[in-house]
């Protein structure tokens, strides 16, 4: 679907068209039914109802978290519109945000949370995801949208524990604390806890993940607070990177139960602390000042085999590897200044904020010597075990083989500043019509110094890049409004892990994105809301020309598409969430059109969770989400099959405060792949599956 955004625009306020947005899901604050419209969002940083943000958002609460036994972030973005889930390589969180893959535009409580592992959800209050490029918030990245998690944090006069107790038929489970003591009037302390053993139905799968999470709130008087936490992070799991494609592209199912790896020496294990610091003043009336502080040090190791060919007439596949490490050590300070005040007769809300981030990151890979070849390749029968074990194996052609970690890919060291400030004016033109207005300013400053004694050299760039936000608004009543919008972003050379400048990257500008939007929101009655949002992403990257390297060839690639949600109650025991979306693209290189489609760029996507409250004490819910098909690679080589798949729950309540609850996921047993990382590494999903849980409070 190609359309122009500009030819719109007249058309959206003068015949109401309507087009997609995201609108906040409904929140759910008690088993009985009680329901109440989510309005605020924290990225968006200033008091705004999520109906005057010109943008499409959703927002997913703790307790929707809980009720639907979600446990990791892809469980949210399988029914979230305009999304779908990448594999990250088996080892950490991957999205895709309308046809653009990230695995660093993630975010907790506003702060950039790049490191690549899977996020838990234990301490969450609520998840956050913004559509479109938006840097004037979140600076660098975001080319397709951001996912921010909002930590829990202590409440004053509240003494409280819940918990919550859960164990899965495949032989996993799950404990979870969550306590709040008043310490004073004035002062209280909670404390999230989590620990998980990981199971799942492929082979050799296991892991733990254990997270720790104290908060301390202070009141010092009714214009000043303070929050400050320290979380504490180690998780380990097996690493499993999926199977081999067959001579058509396909995902092979015979070899679904096949797990291409060494048993030993797959896997991944990341230990982290983390402390936090916000303080809130008002100034005035209408002048409030938000200061926070973070600083993250990560230890994160990655080791793998994996398949990178196969050759279906033989059944033999070849497996190739790395071990990478990364320790990464990241402050960031922020300071928002944010005024409500009126002039001549105009509202206006106005942020004025300044960020600094200083990050220092070692990283580096070796790639596997085999014995048999002295390459990083080796031949071996796709067979249920792969004859692989410790670094010790059976080649395709019976020949014993090792195999070990010797051979440095890349080693470098890298510090990174990065300065930033921003204003943004919302401004209340009249009882109707608003209009934002805003632009960041980013100062981002690499040095990486590559460490491989073959070549032992520095280099540096620094890039300086203003990212300018509008939106205007029309609100024909107060539950009603139709936004249209543009805003910027733009990703330095240095990619979203910044690990290194090497060739012509220390020359170039950076990517730049720009986002197109018209949508529509609609708060039919306080518990249920329609959005609905039409779009154009646009990306412009330079590159060096190839007939002519002291010249440039920039290299314009567009994706558009429309999104449409309904979330809310349509009686008083009767929740219903359901949403579409419609992704379009094709790839543009330096001779113009291609006509290949983007890797991961499913034309429709939808779902629907419903949920139903029989009686004060039982309720069940039922959910399906559908994922069209999809290319694994951008030379359209290889394709995912389309699927549907099926969840359910239901619950029975003993009591006020306690609940058994039991979840199933893909409930009918389908045979799917839902993501890939490249052409035979396609990801197997989970059969029928269940969860059983205790959730309670005391």
């Amino acid at each position: 679907m190609k359309f122009a955004i500009s030819a719109i625009t007249s058309a959206l306020f003068s015949t109401g068209a309507v087009a997609t947005t995201t609108v906040a899901d409904v929140e759910r604050i008690t088993v009985e039914g009680q329901y109440l419209s989510v309005n605020q969002s924290n990225s968006i940083k200033t008091p705004t109802p999520v109906i005057d943000v010109p943008q499409s958002l959703t927002i997913i609460s703790a307790e929707q978290i809980a009720e639907r036994g979600i446990t990791q972030i892809s469980q949210i973005v399988d029914y979230t519109p305009g999304l779908n889930t990448s594999q990250g390589e088996g080892h950490r969180d991957s999205v895709v945000f309308r046809g653009v893959r990230s695995t660093a535009d993630f975010f907790i409580d506003g702060n950039r949370d790049d490191v690549q592992y899977y996020r838990s959800l234990y301490n969450i209050e609520q998840v956050e995801i913004l559509r479109g490029p938006n840097a004037l918030l979140f600076g660098r990245g975001g080319t397709g949208g951001i996912l921010n998690r909002v930590t829990k944090k202590a409440q004053l006069g509240e003494s409280e524990t819940g918990y919550q107790a859960s164990v899965t038929s495949f032989g996993g489970y799950n404990a979870q604390l969550d306590s709040n003591i008043a310490i004073s009037n004035n002062a209280a302390l909670r404390i999230n806890g989590m620990y998980e053993q990981l199971e799942n139905h492929r082979d050799f799968f296991d892991g733990e993940r254990i997270g720790l999470n104290p908060t301390l709130h202070f009141e010092f008087n009714d214009h000043t607070n303070i929050d400050l936490s320290y979380e504490y992070v180690n998780h380990h799991r097996f690493i499993d990177r999926g199977i081999a494609t067959d001579d058509n592209g396909k995902p092979i199912e015979d070899l679904k139960d096949v797990v291409f790896a060494d048993r030993d020496n797959n896997y991944h294990d990341v230990e982290a602390h983390v402390f936090r610091a916000s303080l809130e003043h008002n100034l005035s009336a209408g002048l409030k000042l938000n200061v926070s502080g973070q600083y993250g040090d990560f230890d994160k190791l990655y080791s793998n085999f994996y398949a990178s060919d196969y050759d279906q007439q033989t059944n033999i596949v070849t497996l190739d590897g790395y071990i990478d490490g990364t320790q990464r050590d990241s402050l960031t300070l922020s300071t928002n200044l944010v005024g409500e005040f009126d002039t001549v007769g105009i509202e206006h809300t106005i942020i004025f904020g300044g960020e600094y981030i200083a990050t220092h990151s070692d990283q580096y890979r070796f790639n596997p010597v085999f014995s048999s070849t002295g390459s990083d390749k080796e031949d071996f029968i796709a067979s249920r075990p792969i004859a692989l074990q410790n670094f010790v194996g059976t080649n395709a052609y019976g020949e014993q083989v090792s195999v070990e970690f010797s051979d440095l890919n890349d080693d470098t060291r890298v510090d990174l500043d990065v300065l930033s400030f921003y204003l943004q004016d919302e401004l209340a033109l009249s009882e109707h019509l608003n209009l934002v207005l805003g632009a960041r300013f980013d100062r981002f400053d690499i040095e990486v110094f590559n460490a491989d004694p073959n070549v032992l050299e520095t280099r540096k760039r620094v890039d300086e890049q203003v990212s300018p936000r509008a939106g205007l608004i029309y609100k024909p009543a107060d539950n009603v409004s139709f936004y249209v919008s543009y805003s910027e972003s733009f990703l330095p050379r240095s990619g979203e892990q910044y690990t290194d400048i090497n060739g012509n990257d220390d020359k170039l500008e950076p990517d730049t994105y720009s986002n197109q939007e018209l949508g529509f929101k609609w708060d039919v009655h306080p518990q249920l809301s329609i959005t609905a949002a039409v779009f154009e992403n646009s990306q412009s990257s330079p590159q060096t020309a190839d007939n002519d390297p002291a010249t440039l060839d920039v290299i314009d690639s567009e994706i558009s598409g429309a999104e449409l949600q309904m979330s809310g109650l349509l009686t008083d025991q009767w929740y219903v969430s359901a949403s579409y979306s419609y992704l379009d693209g094709e790839i543009v290189d330096r001779n113009g059109s291609t006509g290949r489609t983007p890797r991961e760029l499913p034309e429709n996507t939808a779902s629907i969770y419903t949920h139903y409250e029989f009686s004060d004490v039982f309720g069940a819910g039922i959910g399906a989400t559908y994922q069209g098909e999809s290319y694994i690679d951008n030379g359209n080589a290889a394709k995912l099959p389309s699927y549907t798949r099926i969840d359910a729950s239901a619950y029975y309540k003993f009591s006020d405060h306690m609940r058994i609850q039991v979840n199933v996921e893909n409930l009918t047993d389908t045979s799917y792949f839902p993501n890939a990382h490249s052409i035979h590494q396609v990801t197997v999903g989970a059969p029928l599956n269940a969860k059983l849980s205790l959730i309670g409070s005391f």
